[in-house]
C-alpha cells in the first residue's frame, strides 16, 4: 500500500524520519570541508573519515556549495550525510542541481542532503522576489525528480518555514536561537525536519571568545536578512551596533569549556531541534579544518 503523503507535498512520512535517522542530533558545519582545489581532496576525505568514526551524523558545507563538493566526502565515508547549508538558487541552476543530486544519489543512497536557499541581496546581483524565486526553482526540481524529502531549506521568517514544511523535508535555518527552534518548531510540526546551525568558540577566556565571535559576526551585521530576524527574536538597534553587544554575542555564540558548550547545544534540542549544525569558529584561515575541537566535542557530546 502506498504510504499518505506528509502535507501536500510528493514526501512521506517515511522519508523524513528516514532523514532524522541519517542524520542523528549532531553534525558539523565547516566552510573548509568545501573546496574547489584538487589538492585538499585528501585533506577533506580524511576529515570526513573521522567525522564519522567520531559519530557526527552529518557534514553540512557552508559558503554556497554545488553538489559535486560533496562528493570527496561522500566517497570517503560509508555513512555519514553531507549536506549544502546552503547553496544559493541565484548561483546553481536548478536543472544543474538535479542533474548533480541524481548523480549522487545513484552513487551514494540516501546520504546527500540538496540544502537551498535565497542568500541576500548584498551577495547576489539578480536578487529578485526572494520567495517567488524559490517557490519557482521548488517547482524545477520537482519537474527533474528530486524528492521533496531530500532537500531541505534555510528558512528565518514564517513564510519560509511554511515553505520548508510544505515543499521540503524541514529546515535548516542559520544563526538562530532556541527560541527561534521552539517557534520554528509550532510552525512545521512534528514531522518535518528542524536542524539549525549553532556556532560555537572554543575559547575559555571571554575576551578572546568574543573578539574571535564579533570577527565571525560582522558580516552578518551587515545583512538585512539577519538583522531582521535578530530584531524578531527581541534585540534592539543597540544590540546590533559596534560589532554586537556582549548580549548578543553571547546568545549567537558558545564558548567556555566544553561542558558549557554542550549544555547550550543541548537547550536547542529541548526547544524541538531534531539535529544541530555546530559550527566551529577559530580565528584562522576558511579552509582550516578544527579536527582537534571536533573530537572534544564530539566526547562531550557523547
Amino acid at each position: 500500500m502506498t504510504e499518505p503523503l506528509d502535507t501536500d507535498s510528493a514526501r512521506t512520512v517515511k522519508d523524513v524520519e528516514d532523514l532524522k535517522d541519517r542524520l542523528g542530533r549532531y553534525g558539523v558545519w565547516s566552510v573548509g570541508l568545501r573546496s574547489e582545489a584538487p589538492d585538499r581532496r585528501g585533506a577533506i576525505a580524511e576529515a570526513a573519515a573521522e567525522l564519522e568514526e567520531l559519530g557526527y551524523g552529518a557534514a553540512w558545507l557552508g559558503s554556497s556549495p554545488a553538489p559535486w563538493h560533496a562528493a570527496p566526502l561522500l566517497e570517503a565515508t560509508s555513512r555519514l550525510a553531507v549536506g549544502t547549508s546552503i547553496q544559493s538558487i541565484w548561483q546553481h541552476e536548478a536543472d544543474a542541481s538535479a542533474a548533480a543530486y541524481a548523480e549522487l544519489e545513484s552513487a551514494h543512497p540516501g546520504r546527500f542532503v540538496l540544502g537551498l536557499g535565497v542568500s541576500h541581496a548584498k551577495l547576489a546581483d539578480q536578487y529578485r522576489r526572494p520567495y517567488s524565486a524559490l517557490v519557482a526553482y521548488l517547482d524545477a526540481l520537482d519537474a527533474a525528480g528530486v524528492p521533496a524529502g531530500r532537500r531541505v531549506l534555510a528558512a528565518l521568517g514564517p513564510k519560509n518555514l511554511e515553505l520548508s514544511r510544505d515543499r521540503a523535508a524541514g529546515t535548516i535555518p542559520y544563526l538562530v536561537t532556541p527560541e527561534h527552534t521552539a517557534e520554528a518548531r509550532k510552525i512545521l510540526g512534528e514531522g518535518p525536519l528542524l536542524a539549525p546551525e549553532f556556532a560555537v568558540v572554543a575559547e575559555t577566556d571571554p575576551s578572546r571568545a568574543r573578539a574571535l565571535a564579533r570577527e565571525h559576526f560582522a558580516i552578518y551585521l551587515q545583512l538585512p536578512n539577519y538583522t531582521n530576524s535578530f530584531q524578531r527574536l527581541g534585540f534592539t538597534e543597540a544590540d546590533l551596533a559596534d560589532g554586537g553587544s556582549d548580549r548578543l554575542i553571547d546568545t549567537m555564540y558558545a564558548w567556555g569549556e566544553e561542558d558549557r558548550i554542550r549544555d547550550r547545544i543541548t537547550e536547542f534540542h529541548e526547544a524541538g531541534a531534531d539535529h544541530v549544525a555546530i559550527q566551529v569558529v577559530h580565528g584562522g584561515p576558511r579552509e582550516h579544518l578544527p579536527r582537534q575541537t571536533w573530537r572534544r566535542l564530539a566526547e562531550a557530546l557523547a
